[in-house]
């Protein structure tokens, strides 16, 4: 895995918490709801990497 994927992937996740965060505060069930989403998404990119680098 690349160290660029290893920032997007960290950016994805911080973003998503901030979101979750943010909507939380808020009552924004919507934003919460999409922080959750992009920490989801990240998670999964970094699992794909994971299982990339475990074959080479």
């Amino acid at each position: 895995m690349g160290l660029d994927d290893k920032i997007k992937n960290t950016a994805q996740d911080l973003t998503g918490k901030g979101k979750e965060a943010a909507g939380k505060a808020t009552d924004n069930e919507r934003l919460e709801a999409d922080g959750h989403k992009d920490q989801t998404e990240a998670n999964v990119k970094q699992a794909g990497e994971n299982v990339k680098d475990a074959f080479k």
